[in-house]
């Protein structure tokens, strides 16, 4: 009975899928830890008029930054999880076109900023802000899917958990030693934080898994495929940020301040299951070699803990939504109604994003890059209606609304698509031939 036991403990230690979503999970645990802690220094700090301002910039470069890296982390990851040998090539890929592409999205939006954001958001914390996650942050999440793809997520745990505690510290500081703290000021404290992450995570990468082949060899499959990528993560960045952006614009950064409170609280709660699918990312890819039966039979294995979690968390997020303000200020009393009308999204998201992996790991990416422009579509009319008549309650709506129509899209084409295929292996080759 006792060999029995610690056979089993040594296959889930020597499991990898195992190993990495437990890196993954302490990771991102570590990394929400300390982000709550510095979210609520600076929502305090800022004030909810000041919080609504930077994060309406930051929902603004969410929407652009897939396309300052052009989809070719997750191409890294594919090719690297099928064929190690075209890591130096893919890594070599991935930070030349990183950087090109950052300086130009650097340049385009804070040249247009005025069509997207308030005139009362000051211009030095939309170029920090720009900057930050248009060049820096995007160099620093291809460095951590570089170690994704040898499945050495220990890293790029590593290097989230450095980022949040830059950023922390950052926040405590200006909380507890600058007088009359700004917006502007916060803004370059955030770049300042992720400038030095990138550097170390760049670094790191080098030194761990080798230099990169620094000659732009990127094929047209790779350029079609890493489109599909940016659409597909723009997409995302619209029907989950684009309410943020339209409130700082047509409604009052207050507005913004108490949605975008709710909002950071329910991407903490969901921290575990995208921990698990951070973990599984590579594998979906190596099942999905096999065609969409192999990804559809390893999701399997995955779904039922994460619509578990997502119900118990939507459960818990119900009740203790009444302690926020109290952590966060008499000013966030508003969102408790929002974190209540919001404590669904954890389990609409699970469904959705392991519907969506399946997809991408099959070779299907065209297909749920489709899908999230039309889920992106409907998110932008929903908010630009109802956004006006019912301020953050209609981006809540909205957003319910379009994760639901995409969720259910997602996993009606992967039944039709499932269903072909195993028809056409059902039907014996003389039929075919006939």
């Amino acid at each position: 009975m006792k060999t029995n036991k610690f056979s089993s403990v040594l296959r889930l230690k020597n499991n990898a899928l195992t190993r990495n979503t437990l890196w993954m999970f302490l990771g991102h645990g570590m990394k929400t830890i300390l982000q709550a802690v510095y979210f609520v220094f600076i929502a305090r700090t800022l004030g909810v008029e000041g919080f609504g301002a930077f994060v309406g910039v930051v929902a603004v470069t969410s929407i652009f930054a897939p396309f300052a890296s052009f989809g070719t982390g997750n191409i890294l990851v594919k090719n690297v999880a099928r064929d190690r040998t075209t890591f130096k090539e893919s890594w070599g890929n991935a930070l030349i076109v990183t950087i090109l592409s950052g300086f130009l999205f650097v340049v385009l939006i804070v040249a247009v900023a005025d069509l997207f954001l308030p005139h009362n958001i000051p211009f030095l914390l939309i170029l920090a802000v720009v900057i930050s996650d248009m060049l820096f942050a995007r160099l620093l999440d291809v460095s951590g899917q570089a170690f994704q793809a040898f499945e050495r997520l220990g890293w790029t745990a590593q290097l989230q958990v450095c980022q949040s505690f830059l950023r922390m510290a950052a926040a405590c500081s200006l909380f507890f030693f600058v007088s009359n703290p700004t917006p502007v000021q916060w803004g370059g404290l955030y770049l300042l934080c992720t400038v030095l992450t990138t550097v170390m995570g760049v670094g790191l990468v080098n030194w761990k898994l080798g230099a990169p082949h620094m000659r732009l060899t990127v094929s047209k499959k790779d350029i079609v495929e890493g489109f599909y990528f940016s659409i597909s993560l723009s997409a995302q960045g619209v029907y989950n940020d684009i309410d943020k952006s339209i409130l700082a614009k047509i409604a009052t950064l207050e507005a913004t301040g108490i949605y975008a409170a709710a909002s950071r609280i329910i991407d903490v709660v969901f921290t575990p299951i995208r921990s698990l699918l951070a973990a599984a990312y590579g594998k979906f890819f190596q099942h999905g070699s096999k065609g969409i039966q192999g990804s559809f039979q390893f999701a399997k294995k995955l779904m039922p803990a994460g619509c578990v979690y997502g119900v118990l968390s939507g459960i818990l997020l119900y009740i203790l939504a009444p302690v926020i303000p109290y952590v966060l200020g008499s000013d966030y009393s508003n969102a408790i109604e929002a974190i209540r009308w919001m404590a669904i999204i954890p389990l609409i998201r699970a469904l959705q994003y392991f519907a969506a992996d399946l997809l991408t790991g099959a070779g299907f990416q065209g297909y749920r890059s489709m899908l999230q422009i039309v889920a992106a579509f409907i998110s932008v009319v929903l908010n630009v209606i109802l956004i006006p008549l019912y301020s953050w309650e209609g981006a809540i709506w909205s957003g319910i609304l379009a994760n639901t129509v995409l969720g259910m899209s997602l996993w009606l084409v992967v039944w039709q698509t499932y269903s072909k295929t195993k028809l056409r292996k059902d039907i014996p080759v003389s039929s075919l031939e006939a």
